[in-house]
This record gives C-alpha cells, structure tokens and sequence, in this order.
C-alpha cells in the first residue's frame, strides 16, 4: 500500500513538474511574441519616418527647381 502512494505521490510530482515546464515555456514564448510585435512596430515606424522625410526632401528639391 506504502508502494502504490508513493507511486501516486511521484506521478503528481512528474505532472506538476510537467505543467509548470509548460507554463514557464508559454510564458517565454508570449514574451518573445511580444517583442518582435514590438520591434516590427518600431521598424515601421522608423521606415514611414525616412520615407515621409525622403518624400518632403524631395517635394521641396522639385518646388526649389520649379515644375517641368
């Protein structure tokens, strides 16, 4: 009887073991979901930023020369 309580007590053990590995892996992979939302944002935005820069510099150079 000892032996079958002690077998329980090691497969709770195993399966709580088990689930908090798999908690701790979400978690880690929900973070570096995250991030790389966020460092995609952050790389739009930086790319709209030179982009709408390039289009006033350019806008200004054509104004500067006079239309065609």
């Amino acid at each position: 009887m000892a032996n079958n309580s002690k077998e329980a007590r090691d497969r709770a053990e195993a399966s709580f073991k088990k689930q908090e590995q798999r908690a701790r892996e979400g978690a880690k992979a929900m973070a570096d979901y995250e991030a790389e939302g966020r460092a995609m944002r952050e790389k739009t935005a930086r790319l709209k930023s030179l982009r709408m820069a390039k289009q006033a510099a350019e806008k200004e150079d054509v104004a500067e020369r006079g239309p065609k």
